[in-house]
């Protein structure tokens, strides 16, 4: 009883943080979803109304579909991301270099990536030089294209992310045993082969957190969004997040805004099952 008392006690400080800024918002702003609430007076009950309203609200769709969109970077992220692992997952000279180069955007604040980034996509910037460059037709500044602006957001978002999801795979490879693999090179498979009915199969776990992760990111993209573009041009790149901090932090609206992040929170369950479904639970072959 002592020891267990002891091991409460160091948990109590974490416990505590976790129900004030974790598990009381949950609560607070379910309740909120189903009130009218402008934070100066008192919530008043109201039902459904809020989710009626967003039904028929256009904005809301509209960011709901460009979230949805985001979610096309997955499938991109996490195959380059393992790519990448897999190139520096192997010992030679500089390594640690390539592997701290790769991360770099990972650990360097958003507010700077955004100005950086807008900076290269102007009319004038680097990226149009270089597509002038390789006799490619450009369309002037990305961000001010409503054809082109979420795309580009969305890239911004691929760069900066491959280094965490690398550093999470090159755990994964490092964790496989090498001895399956020399015997499977022994039995005759080539690399293609080894990859694919070894290291893959070790690596599903791997996957599994890295396509939750990088897809629970995406539906709940903002600062992308807030930093480079703050929705525009002409709402084409106002994403369902960015939707819920607008009518909580400009228009007062929390009741609608709580609303807004419970569904979200059910999209991104529901993708979150998809995930398990699709990695089996995430289990690795034995």
């Amino acid at each position: 009883m002592r020891n267990t008392l002891i091991s409460y006690a160091f948990l109590l400080p974490f416990l505590i943080l976790l129900v004030v800024y974790h598990t009381w918002p949950v609560i607070f702003g379910t309740y909120l979803a189903f009130t009218k609430y402008n934070i100066i007076s008192p919530p008043q009950w109201v039902g459904l109304d809020n989710f009626e309203e967003l039904w028929q609200d256009e904005q809301f769709w509209s960011g709901l579909t460009n979230s949805l969109k985001y979610i096309l970077i997955v499938p991109v992220i996490q195959v380059i991301a393992l790519l990448v692992a897999l190139l520096v997952n192997r010992p030679m000279k500089g390594i640690g270099f390539f592997r701290t180069a790769f991360y770099v955007p990972v650990v360097t604040s958003f507010a700077v990536v955004g100005l950086i980034w807008n900076w290269m996509y102007q009319q004038e910037g680097p990226v149009n030089a270089v597509l002038g460059f390789l006799g490619l037709h450009s369309g002037g500044s990305f961000l001010n294209n409503p054809a082109t602006a979420l795309y580009a957001v969305m890239f911004v978002t691929l760069w900066k992310g491959i280094g965490y999801y690398m550093v999470l795979y090159l755990a994964g490879l490092q964790g496989i045993s090498p001895e399956l693999e020399e015997a499977a090179t022994i039995d005759g498979a080539n690399r293609l082969q080894v990859f694919w009915n070894i290291t893959l199969p070790g690596l599903r776990p791997t996957i599994l957190v890295c396509s939750l992760l990088s897809t629970i990111s995406a539906i709940k993209v903002f600062e992308e969004i807030y930093v480079m573009t703050q929705g525009g041009p002409a709402g084409s790149t106002y994403s369902a997040l960015f939707y819920t901090y607008s009518r909580a932090f400009q228009d007062f609206q929390y009741g609608l805004a709580a609303a807004g992040g419970i569904i979200i929170a059910v999209i991104s369950i529901i993708f979150g099952l998809i995930n398990f479904r699709l990695t089996r639970g995430g289990k690795a072959d034995g």
